[in-house]
């Protein structure tokens, strides 16, 4: 193989090197089919392999746990990621643009096209707004279209959408913090 990636998508233009994997991406990406559904969680996934990386990382024991933070990994290949990247700043993919680095690849490629060729391939099904990747598609419906706030103040049980969101709320609301 010498890297050619003769099938183009003619939705975003990404490039396979099988016609099968076009089909994957287009069945996965762009009409958004799930076929694989968590039996624990009802969650869905294009592809086989992600509920099963899902079923492990989710439901499973994780019994990688970095030495340094006490985090855990179900896999053995995540601890090395997040030890390469948290704990030893290895990130080799570097933009050319901004010079921002990536541990991976697939990172420094999302980051290309989301931030300096504003790519935004997702769109919402309900009110046509469009995203850069399908986890802030996702989160966007969650918390706009159905209302899912799932983290509550401890303190004065107001909830958000987002981690961070809560964060800034206790910081500000009830540590003082301006």
């Amino acid at each position: 193989h010498e890297g050619k990636k003769p099938h183009k998508c003619s939705i975003c233009d990404q490039s396979f090197s099988k016609k099968e994997y076009l089909k994957r991406h287009i069945d996965s990406v762009h009409e958004k089919k799930k076929p694989h559904k968590c039996s624990i969680c009802d969650y869905s996934f294009s592809l086989k392999g992600n509920l099963g990386q899902h079923i492990q990382s989710v439901h499973e024991d994780k019994k990688h746990t970095c030495s340094i933070c006490d985090r855990s990994f179900s896999q053995k290949g995540k601890l090395k990621q997040h030890t390469d990247s948290v704990h030893e700043g290895k990130k080799p993919h570097k933009c050319s643009i901004c010079d921002q680095s990536f541990l991976q690849k697939g990172h420094l490629k999302r980051h290309v096209d989301s931030v300096h060729e504003r790519k935004k391939p997702h769109k919402c099904p309900i009110c046509d707004y469009s995203f850069s990747n399908t986890e802030h598609l996702k989160r966007h419906i969650d918390s706009v279209h159905d209302g899912k706030k799932p983290h509550k103040c401890s303190i004065c049980d107001i909830s958000f959408s987002r981690k961070g969101s809560l964060k800034i709320h206790i910081q500000y609301v009830h540590e003082g913090n301006k």
